[in-house]
């Protein structure tokens, strides 16, 4: 019995991994779902874009006061850039509002403000991954470095942001 055997001619084409696909349409809203710990970017009515956050230390229910720890809740637009604070980047929200104002001047406390969109501490040494696994802010919304330049990079300045429980 013979064995015949044949010599086969392979092509060898390297695998490259998929590529992230490219946003093209402008980001036109931001969703906040403080519940979920998620931020949406959408666009024409469609999610094009979801990241993982952290919030202020206390989290639930909306910003009452300066200090409380809270994230507010409602509409609100996205403001001027900072490159230069103690956290990486960021963008500011424009927390307080009117309905605020007035509800902080009924409970005659200050309503606070500085609410943004940044990045980790400038000093921070732990993994990204880690600090993000918490709420760490004092009522800000944050972010990992890299993604704060992609958010940067996808959102403009005047966009609205809504933030909800």
């Amino acid at each position: 019995m013979s064995v015949l055997f044949s010599t086969l001619s392979y092509a060898i084409t390297p695998i490259t991994p998929p590529t992230k696909p490219s946003i093209t349409a402008p980001i036109d809203l931001v969703k906040v779902d403080k519940s979920k710990r998620r931020m949406y970017l959408f666009s024409n009515q469609h999610i094009v874009k979801s990241y993982r956050i952290a919030l202020g230390k206390n989290p639930k229910g909306h910003k009452q006061r300066e200090g409380d720890q809270r994230t507010p809740e409602g509409r609100y637009y996205l403001g001027f850039v900072s490159n230069d604070s103690s956290y990486y980047r960021s963008i500011h929200v424009s927390y307080p509002n009117q309905r605020d104002i007035e509800h902080a001047h009924k409970l005659n406390v200050d309503p606070g403000g500085n609410i943004k969109i940044h990045g980790l501490k400038n000093d921070e040494t732990h993994s990204a991954n880690y600090i993000q696994s918490f709420d760490w802010t004092n009522g800000c919304i944050a972010l990992t470095n890299d993604e704060m330049d992609e958010f940067l990079a996808l959102v403009k300045p005047g966009t609205p942001i809504d933030i909800e429980w």
